[in-house]
Formats: structure tokens, sequence, C-alpha cells
């Protein structure tokens, strides 16, 4: 590591396979735990490059423990995170709007590490249980049309800087990584990115994949659709810049989309939401985010329409149904052992 950091403090990049190899190394325990802090703090100082985030990424996924869905030819919706904007679990929301409409997802997510509540956190809270059991989530997607991959349950890799993460406390490349390593290796994606110069890369590296994808950046920073100004929006078709009136919903606010101040607060929220109960403006960024998810996957549909089919699902209590059936499931499993 001691010469991996040299190089690096000349300001000089990695290649492809020395990225790929400090991965591999990191997961293997060959590095203490202040070399590793030094190596992540690297890269929040400087921009990281396509070949470096390559070679992160194929260590991931080399070293991941992969489930296989793809019977169920599942979506997934997931952010970066590291956005800085605190905003409520609208991904997570979303997946299970997508889900209620008849399209499989699995769902990768983690617990917060910029933010104060990630997608494990809220799920765990409302009492979701997370499992590597292939059966297990397999009855899950096949039942409840969903199952849930936590991160560091299938990555060797994430569990080994979890608590060197936790106590730095703010975005680092793994962020960047968590979207583009799911290990159900989904062919259809939606994934939010937390800046314009990472969605580029994110579009270069997908557009060597057979992934049907749809990459988006809201220009005001969000990893989401925020609806708070207009977005970017990078797929497998196109590239396309859209505003809230292009999927039919209102222009919002940052203050009407913010999160719980703790994981009890955003569980609160969470159910809300769900529930149909929330406020227009948490509808509206749910729709908007499930409606691009939906179009991602059925992309004969009009962004508007398929906001529209989200927004609607939503109200008709179809998502709060699913979520309130996989939960007790869930309570049947853990009593039964």
């Amino acid at each position: 590591m001691k010469e991996i950091l040299n190089h690096l403090f000349e300001h000089k990049s990695l290649t492809k396979e020395q990225a790929r190899e400090v991965l591999v190394n990191i997961t293997a325990g060959k590095y203490n735990q202040n070399q590793i802090s030094s190596f992540l703090t690297v890269y929040m100082m400087r921009s990281i490059t396509v070949q470096e985030l390559e070679g992160f990424r194929d260590a991931l996924l080399d070293l991941c423990h992969r489930v296989d869905l793809d019977a169920y030819n599942p979506i997934d919706l997931c952010g970066t995170g590291g956005d800085g904007k605190d905003t409520f679990n609208i991904s997570t929301i979303s997946s299970f709007v997508v889900a209620a409409t008849g399209i499989a997802v699995a769902k990768h997510g983690n617990y917060g590490v910029s933010s104060s509540c990630g997608s494990s956190n809220v799920l765990e809270a409302l009492g979701i249980r997370f499992t590597t059991d292939h059966g297990e989530l397999e009855r899950s997607i096949e039942k409840h049309n969903i199952c849930f991959l936590h991160a560091p349950l299938f990555h060797p890799a994430l569990k080994s800087v979890g608590s060197i993460r936790k106590d730095l406390g703010v975005k680092t490349f793994f962020n960047m990584l968590g979207p583009m390593v799911n290990p159900a290796f989904p062919k259809r994606q939606m994934v939010g990115v937390f800046s314009l110069e990472l969605a580029r890369m994110y579009g270069y590296l997908y557009q060597q994949t057979d992934v049907h994808y749809s990459i988006i950046h809201t220009l005001d920073g969000y990893d989401e659709v925020s609806l708070t100004s207009p977005f970017k929006l990078i797929s497998d078709k196109n590239e396309l810049l859209l505003d809230a009136d292009a999927l039919g919903l209102p222009t919002l606010q940052h203050s009407q989309i913010k999160g719980g101040h703790d994981v009890a607060g955003s569980a609160e929220i969470f159910l809300k939401v769900i529930k149909g109960e929330g406020t227009e403006a948490q509808k509206a960024v749910v729709a908007a985010n499930a409606g691009m998810a939906l179009q991602c996957a059925r992309p004969e549909l009009s962004f508007s329409h398929a906001a529209g089919i989200a927004k609607e699902t939503l109200a008709s209590g179809k998502a709060y149904q699913l979520f309130n059936n996989l939960i007790k499931d869930t309570k049947k499993v853990i009593s039964a052992r």
C-alpha cells in the first residue's frame, strides 16, 4: 500500500488493474485501517478516473456472493447517496410502488454512511430481515415481487471497510460503486448519481454491458428525481434533459422532501408515504422516481404515463398492501426459527 499511496500523492492515477488489485487486497485484509483510510481520503480530494472506477467495480463484482434471480428479470432502483440532501427514503418506497405494478424488483441497499438513514436502516427498523439465503430471496420475489439485497452481506469488501466508512462519515468512492454492483446482476437498472460528472462515467461503463439502464441526476445536486430542478437522464436509448412538467408533476422545494432526523423519524415518514398519507409533495416525488423506473422497464410508456401509473398505484394502497404482506411473512419466518 505504501507504494500505491506515494503514487497517488504524486497526483497520479491508478490503472484499471491496479485499482482492482487494491480492492482485492483490502478484502483479503492485507492493509491496516490507517492505510485504508488514507487511500479513501485521496478520492475525497480529487476526482476518480473512469479506469479507477471500472477497476473498483470489477473487483467488487468478482468477489461478491452472486444470487441468481434471472428468471424474474428484476429491476433495481438504487442511488449512490452522498448528495448531502437528506431526503426521505424515496427510492426504497418507489421500489415497492414498482413491485406493486407487477415488475419484479431486486433492491440493493446499505446502511446510511454519509446520511442519517439509508435504505437498510429504515427497512430493518420496519421489520425486514436481511438474508443471503437464495431460497428465501426467491420466495420473496416470487410471492411479493420484491427482495432486498443488503450490500455488506454480499460484498466482503464492503464489510471490510464498513467501520472505517462509518467513522469517516462522508461519502467515499464506495458510494459511487453501490448502484453498479448489485449481486443479482439485474438486466434493468435505474440508478441515481450525485454529480453530472459521475453520470457521464456511469454512462460510459454501462454502454459496455447488456443492461437496459436509466442514469438520473437532478442538476441541483440530487442522486434521484427530486422535482426541485431539471434532471439529466442518460440511458441506453438517449440522453435527455427533463423536468417536472415532462412527468406531469409539480415543481418542489427542497424543504418539502426532507427526511427524518434519525432512523425512527425516517421510518415514520416511510410508513405515512407508503400508506398514501404523505404530503402531496412526498407522493409526487415517489411517483417521479417510480415512474422513471417503470419507463426504464417498459420503454413503450411515455414519462408522464409512467409517472401517472406510479401515482395511481401509490394512491390505490397496492404498494402498502404489498409491503404489509412482506412484513407479515418476515415475522412468520422469524417466529418459525
